[in-house]
């Protein structure tokens, strides 16, 4: 009995399917991929943290994206780093360890949205409500928006795998090359209709609530724009905004093609390489758009680069 109980506790994962000569060309990039991810967007938040003149919300909530970057990376990149050079017959995974990790990843998920959000607010009253913006855009309110861009999430999530984690398994088979919860409810022969129809909500709350705060603070904004004759708050807000909105659609791009993956079972390869490149890709994508294209930020690296050529 506790043979049978210790085999149905460890699962078997996929994995990504690359042949033995592309593995190691898989691997480099990864890690080369993880390295700049860790690097890059710790760098930004030290240098956040370090320069008082960037200590203005956008750039504290800012801080809130590079940290689940960094989070959401290393929760699965090195876990697939590994499996590269492990044969299909022996990625184990314990279940205890795949809960934790799927816990992970869908909170990692989730935070990106509501940190976009909360980011949008900001950028709203700043532009908007400038009047207003010293007054409203407190520390305070910057420490209460990211608490509860996390904090929401996190409940979310904890129900999601709760509704999970309660059913048997038959299965032992992850189809995926790290565990998230479509993969662990999968491995149940029970009915899972509760578990799609809140997967379904919290996915259309979540989706629904960004694209709708998006949606409408950008329509204000551009009619703000429209009807101001000053060109600084226009190339001001185009310059923020235009940053802010890139990163939007790439990830909502992303969540929406894994979603429907998701769907089709036969595209099950597909799916684990966007996943994988999106875990990737993401959060570089995230350090260099901010970090170049934020003209206070870029200067303070331009500045701090300078400074150690002429100490060299």
């Amino acid at each position: 009995m506790d043979n049978q109980s210790l085999n149905a506790d460890i699962l078997i994962l996929e994995g990504l399917k690359v042949t033995p000569r592309s593995s190691i060309a898989a691997f480099i990039f990864l890690l080369l991929m993880y390295i700049f991810i860790m690097v890059a967007n710790i760098g930004l938040v030290v240098l956040i943290f370090m320069e008082r003149s960037l200590h203005q919300p956008m750039y504290l909530l800012f801080c809130n994206m590079s940290v689940n970057e960094v989070f959401g990376a290393t929760i699965v990149v090195p876990h697939i780093l590994r499996d590269l050079f492990v044969s299909d017959s022996e990625r184990y995974i314990h279940y205890i360890v795949c809960v934790v990790q799927a816990f992970c990843v869908n909170l990692y998920g989730g935070v990106c949205h509501t940190i976009l959000m909360t980011m949008t607010f900001d950028r709203y009253m700043a532009i908007c409500n400038p009047l207003r913006y010293t007054i409203i855009m407190t520390n305070w309110m910057v420490v209460k928006l990211s608490v509860a861009a996390w904090a929401v999430v996190f409940v979310m999530v904890s129900i999601l795998l709760s509704l999970t984690i309660r059913l048997s398994r038959c299965r032992r088979f992850i189809d995926n090359a790290h565990c998230d919860n479509a993969s662990l409810f999968k491995l149940s022969c029970e009915d899972v209709v509760i578990n799609h129809a809140f997967g379904l909500s919290y996915s259309v709350l979540l989706l629904g609530s960004s694209t709708g705060s998006v949606t409408l603070t950008y329509i204000k904004i551009a009619t703000v724009c429209l009807r101001s004759k000053t060109k600084t708050i226009n190339t001001k807000a185009l310059q923020t905004c235009a940053t802010h909105f890139t990163l939007y659609i790439i990830l909502m791009f992303s969540a929406f093609i894994i979603i429907i993956l998701h769907r089709f079972p036969h595209l099950s390869d597909h799916r684990k390489m966007v996943s994988t490149v999106g875990e990737v890709a993401l959060p570089a994508l995230n350090a260099v758009i901010y970090g170049l294209q934020i003209k206070e930020i870029r200067q303070k690296i331009v500045a701090l680069f300078q400074r150690k050529g002429h100490l060299q």
